[in-house]
């Protein structure tokens, strides 16, 4: 709890993948990534509800392994690869508060496939979103300007045509461009009140949403992205608990 506000920490773990069978499970420096996200997320005592939402019983046990709580198994119809974020926050939202009788007012999503975060990053947008009652606080990061949408392209009928046209002929240098942000996945905090009355949404984002900008992480998947990601944890850290809390 934080300011008088009660905290619940999701990790949405499904057991289906197409790209990486049970990617959830599977290790970054011997940890399964699912129990990456259980072991930061018991480092910080202010979060009141820690639960995994998973379809799959082997994934919620070795959730349970590394704290997290495994108090439903996800319904088929929110297990879905067509199924996003929001309806799984919302049904752990009103799971706790039908069957704990309590009241949450934010919700923190943790996602395992972008285990870079830190504890810092979390803390960070948990007293943001609490302090500025923001419907959301969302972790990003600057995008490379190579990759700016102004400078995209598009094919139509065997042509190549600016993604904008009204703008991209216009660019000559970099100097052009402001900065792009992209979402990193590696931390949401969101108010519960907004989470229900966006349910029609893809991604937690409303008028008033604000940000907390990270340095550059991988976002998992593949197989390439578990071994970069390894990798670069490994130039200058000797364990994912050192890492977490760097």
């Amino acid at each position: 709890m934080i300011n008088g506000k009660k905290i619940m920490a999701v990790v949405p773990a499904r057991g289906g993948s197409k790209g990486v069978h049970k990617k959830n499970i599977k290790p970054i420096m011997g940890i399964p990534i699912v129990g990456i996200a259980g072991k930061i997320l018991n480092l910080i005592d202010e979060i009141d509800y820690k639960i995994v939402s998973t379809d799959d019983n082997e994934i919620a046990s070795i959730a349970n392994e590394y704290g997290l709580d495994s108090p439903f198994i996800r319904p088929k119809n929110l297990s879905g690869d067509r199924v996003g974020d929001i309806p799984v926050l919302e049904h752990a939202l009103k799971w706790i508060i039908k069957e704990k009788k309590e009241t949450i007012d934010v919700i923190l999503m943790i996602q395992p496939t972008s285990p870079m975060r830190k504890i810092k990053h979390i803390r960070e947008c948990l007293k943001k979103q609490i302090i500025g009652n923001y419907d959301s606080v969302i972790t990003v990061s600057e995008s490379d300007l190579k990759y700016h949408p102004f400078k995209q392209l598009i094919i139509e009928n065997e042509n190549l045509k600016w993604f904008d046209e009204s703008i991209g002929d216009e660019i000559v240098s970099r100097q052009d461009l402001s900065p792009v942000y992209h979402k990193n996945g590696a931390c949401y905090a969101i108010n519960s009140e907004f989470l229900i009355n966006c349910d029609k949404q893809a991604t937690p984002i409303g008028l008033n949403t604000s940000y907390i900008i990270t340095e550059s992480m991988i976002s998992i998947d593949n197989e390439e992205d578990f071994i970069m990601t390894e990798n670069k944890i490994k130039k200058k850290y000797s364990s994912i608990e050192e890492y977490i809390q760097s």
